[in-house]
């Protein structure tokens, strides 16, 4: 199959939206999209853009996406997150995931950053796999930390009864 990688446009969003769902279905998540096609056009081409999205296409198709964003370290200095490498089902394997993570390390290099990170999820032996295998440290002695809208909430509830 012919594709082609390219920096993502708003046209692009509704299919990466697509993407997005069918990645938190496989990661058992079904209903943890909360993101719009609006709030990913804003978000991605507004006048102060959150983040850069590359994707795989064929035929008008959206059939993977790479999705990045700048972080700072405070041990190497700006680093390049990769917040989600999707590609559809039904085109895994066909060689789209290492296309969208050669262009992201391509970009980051361009880029000067000293590290590009992201998470795997423990049990998706097969990312694990390809990540490792492009040369990625798969680091399973660290943990992810987060604090959802709940925990924020009741995290501010908490500093606001400790100080009144």
């Amino acid at each position: 199959m012919n594709y082609v990688i390219r920096l993502a446009t708003k046209k692009d969003m509704a299919g990466v939206l697509h993407l997005i769902k069918q990645l938190a279905i496989f990661e058992k998540a079904p209903n943890a999209v909360e993101i719009t096609v609006e709030d990913l056009i804003e978000d991605g081409f507004g006048t102060l853009p959150k983040f850069t999205c590359f994707v795989a296409e064929s035929s008008n198709t959206v059939l993977g996406i790479a999705l990045v964003y700048m972080r700072y370290s405070t041990w190497k200095g700006e680093v390049l997150h990769l917040e989600d490498l999707i590609v559809s089902e039904s085109m895994r394997g066909a060689g789209l995931g290492t296309a969208l993570l050669d262009e992201v390390v391509k970009y980051g290099h361009g880029l000067g950053v000293k590290r590009i990170s992201w998470e795997v999820i423990d049990w998706n032996e097969n990312a694990i796999t390809f990540y490792e295998k492009k040369g990625a440290n798969v680091m399973r002695d660290w943990d992810v930390v987060q604090l959802n809208d709940k925990g924020i909430k009741k995290y501010i509830e908490n500093i606001k009864s400790l100080n009144s």
